[in-house]
């Protein structure tokens, strides 16, 4: 039995729970252009691909208007499990930046309302992807 998605016991009215392609590696995630640091085209690509994945998601969700409501009123949690090709070549916190900034920016949410994280690292060779699950933070 595989270990849970996340510690925070997501239903579809109240977290949104998905299965992401493995983000760029930071070194691909950003370009120098003229000294300033930008989103590179890969990370660009990416956030793209998570925002109609996000989108996709929520048209298939009978709760999204209230799914949306709490997530944008809320302070949040985020899990975010990753399943990495091999256990050396990439750091668990490498792809938490451009992966939270893309789920948050395709919900239409600001990405400091996050107040909660947890991170793993997984290997799966054949099937690399990042599992995450946004939800409103358990109350202190």
């Amino acid at each position: 039995m595989p270990a849970p998605l996340s510690p925070l016991l997501p239903t579809e009215s109240h977290a949104v729970a998905l299965t992401l392609p493995v983000p760029p590696s930071v070194n691909h995630q950003y370009a120098t252009v003229n000294g300033r640091r930008l989103l590179s085209s890969a990370g660009r690509a990416y956030k793209a691909q998570v925002g109609q994945l996000v989108w996709l998601k929520l048209a298939q969700s009978a709760h999204r208007a209230v799914l949306l409501a709490r997530l944008r009123s809320e302070w949040l949690a985020l899990s975010v499990r990753f399943y990495f090709t091999s256990a050396l070549r990439r750091d668990v916190d490498g792809g938490l930046k451009i992966a939270q900034d893309a789920l948050c920016e395709g919900l239409g949410i600001n990405d400091n309302r996050i107040v909660e994280t947890h991170l793993y690292k997984h290997i799966d060779k054949d099937n690399p992807r990042i599992e995450v699950c946004l939800a409103p933070a358990p109350s202190s």
